[in-house]
C-alpha cells in the first residue's frame, strides 16, 4: 500500500514538472475572466459544475464512515474513516489534461485540509479513473476521490484543482 502511494507521489510530481506551467496560465485566465481575479469568488455546491483550469468538475456523491475499500483479498482500510466523493471530471480544454485525484482537497468546518488517498483510490475505482488519468477534450469521466479522516469528522467543502498548482475551485458538501 505504502509503496503504492509513493509511486502514485512521484508520477505525480513528474506530470507537474511536464505540464504544471501551462495549465497554471490557463487556470489564472479562466478566474480572471470569471470572477475578476479571485478564483475562489463562486462556491458551486453537489450536483452543480464548477470549472478550474480546463476541467469542469460536477460532484455527483459523498459517502463518509466508511471503514474500508476494495475487496476482502485486496483493500486498504481507513485509520479514521474514507470519505468517498464521486466526481465527474470533463476536459473543457483544447488539448488533453492530466487528471490526478491527488491534487485534490478537502476542508471540515474549522478549516482543517486533508489530502486525497491515492492508494485507496486505487481500490475504490474499477478502472483507475482517479489516477493520473489523461482526459482528451470533450471527454470526460466519472470517478471516486478518497479521504481518510478522523472518525468525528464532517467535511464542510472540497477544493478541486485540474492540476497540483492550478488556483482551486470551491464545492460546498452541506
Amino acid at each position: 500500500m505504502r509503496k503504492t502511494t509513493t509511486l502514485a507521489l512521484i508520477a505525480t510530481a513528474l506530470v507537474a514538472l511536464g505540464c504544471g506551467s501551462g495549465a497554471t496560465d490557463t487556470s489564472s485566465s479562466s478566474g480572471e475572466k470569471a470572477g475578476g481575479g479571485d478564483t475562489k469568488a463562486k462556491v458551486a455546491k453537489i450536483g452543480q459544475p464548477a470549472r478550474d483550469g480546463k476541467f469542469e468538475f460536477t460532484v455527483k456523491s459523498t459517502k463518509c464512515g466508511v471503514a474500508k475499500v476494495g475487496d476482502s483479498v485486496l483493500g486498504d482500510k481507513a485509520q479514521g474513516q474514507f470519505c468517498l466523493v464521486t466526481i465527474n471530471v470533463k476536459n473543457i480544454g483544447k488539448e488533453a489534461q492530466m487528471f490526478d485525484g491527488s491534487s485534490q482537497k478537502a476542508y471540515a468546518a474549522d478549516g482543517t485540509e486533508y489530502s486525497a488517498d491515492g492508494g485507496a483510490a486505487i481500490y475504490a475505482n474499477k478502472n483507475a479513473e482517479t489516477f493520473l488519468n489523461e482526459i482528451n477534450p470533450g471527454n470526460q469521466v466519472t470517478g471516486v476521490v478518497v479521504f481518510d479522516i478522523p472518525k468525528n469528522v464532517k467535511l464542510a467543502k472540497l477544493e478541486l484543482h485540474d492540476s497540483p498548482f492550478s488556483g482551486g475551485v470551491d464545492v460546498a458538501l452541506s
